[in-house]
């Protein structure tokens, strides 16, 4: 039986397969581990005490959320997570914060083998693009609480987490398209 030859690398084509199954498996391993250790830092009581990464980051996106919703005149104020509106108060948690998309997306960035200048500049970039993305969602869903109350409660738990995701993932499709070329 004739082995075949893989044509790029001029390997036998099961060691070829071998070799990027090694490399799927470095890149899951690599992004749990990632994950691991962000969760602690994020999430353990003894860090959180000294460093209070997700307090911070949903203080920033409330107060940016809080910009983009002042135009419309319906914000009354802002207290530590709480955006108050009129009728309304919007309280910005881990989850609606986007830390958690921006997380998915960056870890999975770090993790992918690629060069370290393509990975930050996915980094850096994605940030902004999920920043932008996720305060619009929390203006949107504060507009829609005031003016279509009804729809509140579908539009938060379907349409604007799945946004969120959607956007993490295809941004990622894209990074990887980028890298793949560097």
């Amino acid at each position: 039986m004739k082995s075949r030859i893989n044509k790029k690398k001029g390997l036998p084509k099961n060691l070829s397969e071998k070799k990027q199954d090694i490399r799927i498996w470095k890149f899951v391993l690599s992004y749990i581990l990632l994950m691991g250790v962000v969760v602690i830092l994020i999430g353990y009581e003894p860090v959180k005490s000294v460093m209070d990464i997700n307090g911070a980051y949903t203080r920033m996106i409330v107060y940016f959320s809080y910009l983009a919703l002042k135009p419309f005149g319906i914000v009354q104020g802002i207290d530590g997570s709480v955006i108050t509106l009129k009728g309304l108060a919007l309280n910005v948690r881990f989850g609606c914060n986007g830390l958690e998309a921006f997380l998915i997306y960056s870890i999975a960035v770090l993790a992918f083998p690629a060069r370290w200048l393509p990975k930050t500049l996915g980094v850096v970039i994605g940030f902004i693009v999920l920043q932008i993305v996720n305060i619009l969602r929390i203006a949107g869903l504060g507009l829609t609480g005031i003016y279509l109350p009804k729809y509140f409660e579908y539009v938060h738990i379907y349409v604007a987490q799945g946004i969120m995701i959607a956007v993490a993932f295809v941004l990622f499709l894209v990074w990887v398209g980028y890298a793949s070329k560097k």
